[in-house]
Formats: C-alpha cells, structure tokens, sequence
C-alpha cells in the first residue's frame, strides 16, 4: 500500500485530534505508531516531513512540557 507525506500528513493530524486532552506524543510515538499503521510504506524521513506539514501549516504546534510534544493549539482564555 502506496501513502503520500500529504495523507500521512492528515493521519498524524486526526490522531492527535482524537487524542487531545487524553495523551501527548512525542515524534517518536507518532513515527511508531504511522510505521505500525501503514508497514513498509512509511519512513522516519517521510514522518519527519509529515509532522512538518503540520506544523508549517500551523494545524499543530510543538509545546514543551518537561520534553517535547505536539498537540493541536490551545485557544488562550484571553484571547476570547
């Protein structure tokens, strides 16, 4: 089974949608856990740009919390 980085790209992100509140990943649990998902199609190179993607786009954000996690973004109480 053929993925491209855009549609591991969306993967990642409804993961870490689905999972906000409940845990963190780290990018090594996201490369793990896309590597089990789609075996053999899938890189730590191609996780790497996917996570990128993401990030770039600003659909997720790194935070730092004793290490480093990505999460969707907060929405500030302030900015309301």
């Amino acid at each position: 089974m053929e993925i491209t980085t855009e549609q591991l790209a969306e993967a990642i992100f409804k993961m870490v949608k689905q999972n906000a509140g409940i845990k963190k990943f780290k990018a090594l649990d996201l490369q793990k856990a896309m590597m089990e998902m789609y075996p053999g199609a899938v890189d730590k190179q191609m996780v790497k740009d996917a996570i990128r993607i993401n990030i770039d786009s600003e659909r997720l954000v790194y935070t730092y919390f004793g290490g480093s996690f990505i999460e969707i973004p907060h929405e500030e109480a302030a900015a309301n």
